[in-house]
């Protein structure tokens, strides 16, 4: 369920499809590192403000689906403007600082985003930019990361599949908005 929360900023209401809590799983590789499952939370939030606040935080997962050690985190500022230009500030945990430019697409929710610029700390690993597409898919939220090095061309690197995490105070204010009208029998609101 998309709500529009009464508070969000109108110019972000094309990002609602964003917010929220969001787990799930997905597939790392890239050359020099070892191949792997992982697990993932996001969570996309709103202060009144003219931006999304994300954060991701990323695990390495055995074969049973265990956490092993985290992979990687993200925090970043995601905005929208009238044309449906959509700009991301983002810091890795790797001590990599992004700023992304990309797209919404029209009549889906849809989200194309390129690395306009990229800053590195003297610790981080060789990176030189990269590629992403998230995407609203039948209620979940699915997305594709690439990324270059100055060895390694342009290329995906991880993607995953995540579900919309619902909280006991999703339910009860679900609960109260439900109409006054419903049937007793609950047989009668599925025809």
């Amino acid at each position: 369920m998309i709500e529009i929360p009464s508070d969000l900023q109108k110019d972000l209401v094309p990002l609602v499809f964003l917010l929220g809590n969001w787990a799930g799983a997905g597939v790392y590789d890239f050359p020099g590192s070892q191949k792997c499952n992982f697990g993932q939370e996001v969570a996309f939030t709103h202060d009144g403000r003219d931006f999304l606040e994300y954060r991701s935080h990323t695990w390495v997962l055995d074969g049973d689906g265990n956490k092993i050690r985290p992979l990687e985190s993200e925090h970043g500022f995601w905005r929208i403007d009238a044309d449906r230009k959509v700009e991301v500030t983002m810091t890795r945990d790797d001590g990599v600082i992004e700023i992304w430019y990309g797209e919404l697409a029209d009549k889906k929710p849809q989200i194309d985003l390129v690395t306009d610029a990229v800053a590195r700390t003297a610790a981080s690993q060789p990176y030189s930019g990269g590629k992403r597409l998230y995407g609203y898919v039948k209620g979940d939220l699915m997305w594709v990361g690439e990324k270059q090095t100055p060895e390694v061309p342009l290329r995906p690197y991880m993607s995953a599949q995540l579900k919309k995490v619902v909280t006991p105070d999703d339910v009860e204010r679900w609960a109260k908005a439900l109409p006054d009208d419903l049937p007793d029998d609950g047989i009668a609101f599925f025809k």
